[in-house]
């Protein structure tokens, strides 16, 4: 999986692209919310995306939220 998504801060100011692509994680990830398949994606909007990287995208962002503690502020008490 990592070895389809780098980081590197010269390219897109360091947010996780697709290797050799100036593509954020963050757009496909967009995409994918917004209802587009895979197949869609790559046909309309990134032909040079393999769907093996597609799948690399979500399979990142799922290790950053399983590897991530996350507490949520309670609401103040008035």
């Amino acid at each position: 999986m990592f070895d389809q998504i780098s980081v590197n801060p010269e390219i897109c100011g360091g947010k996780p692209c697709i290797k050799g692509t100036r593509i954020p994680v963050y757009i496909i990830l967009e995409l994918l919310e917004q209802g587009f398949s895979f197949e869609k994606i790559k046909i309309e909007f990134y032909p040079e995306v393999t769907i093996d990287q597609i799948k690399a995208c979500i399979k990142f962002a799922n290790s950053l939220v399983k590897n991530e503690d996350i507490f949520f502020a309670e609401e103040p008490v008035t």
